[in-house]
């Protein structure tokens, strides 16, 4: 029993099941949880570099700490905000697996791994959708889903108009279309590419490969949009 009169689990800390999908916090009960996540909503201050959003410049100047490097591992160099999340994640690194799945026997270095890791096997999913039927096995992907029904947009794009729901789909269309590094390059030619699906496509033009192939008639094709011409021209209806 710690000093707050709590358990604690065998490795001094106890489980943490419930994972914010913002900032990645971890808590012990869904509760803490959703109240934590609910501190995201009307976030205003934005990181530049990363186009994060969070409720106070405190968290943001936290979560700075991450581009500096200040709390670094040393074992495989991710940086973290806090000395506290880099002590946690430093047990990642322990051969110590204490934790192990009675499944599969999959072992851990932390309780709170296991318990995501045993929803596999479950197949339990908790976290229900009051909107629709869709169901969650972690309450940080409900709150991720939620933002389908609510239209909650807080990740905007600092070089035009565009918002999006996750951060992981701002950094996605910052990639695609404000980004003009194209780092794959064709071996045949000089030409280079922003994403490999397009690189692969401009090979075929060099190879000769037609791996698109149509339904109707021996035809064959290099990319999708040419066969879906195609189809349109020979094979529509009235033509």
């Amino acid at each position: 029993m710690n000093s707050n009169g709590e358990t604690d689990g065998n490795d001094g800390v106890r489980p943490r099941p419930y994972a914010c999908t913002v900032c990645d916090e971890c808590f012990i009960t869904k509760r803490d949880a959703m109240i934590h996540m609910n501190r995201h909503i009307g976030q205003k201050y934005s990181c530049a570099q990363c186009e994060k959003c969070f409720t106070s410049q405190n968290a943001l100047r936290q979560h700075k700490n991450i581009h500096a490097g200040k709390y670094k591992c040393t074992e495989c160099g991710k940086c973290w905000q806090s000395s506290t999340h880099l002590a946690r994640h430093r047990q990642s690194h322990s051969s110590e697996k204490q934790f192990e799945c009675s499944v599969c026997s999959k072992r851990f270095t932390q309780a709170v791994h296991l318990v995501r890791h045993s929803r596999i096997h479950s197949g339990d999913k908790p976290y229900k959708c009051h909107m629709c039927d869709k169901a969650f096995s972690r309450c940080g992907h409900l709150n991720t889903h939620m933002r389908v029904h609510t239209g909650n947009k807080s990740y905007k794009c600092s070089l035009c108009n565009k918002s999006f729901s996750q951060s992981s789909s701002l950094q996605r269309h910052k990639r695609h279309v404000h980004n003009n590094r194209r780092p794959y390059h064709c071996p045949y030619c000089a030409k280079t590419f922003k994403t490999n699906i397009h690189l692969k496509l401009h090979v075929h033009t060099h190879t000769g490969e037609k791996p698109y192939s149509c339904r109707h008639c021996s035809e064959c094709f290099t990319s999708v949009v040419q066969l879906g011409t195609h189809l349109m021209n020979s094979h529509s209806e009235g033509t």
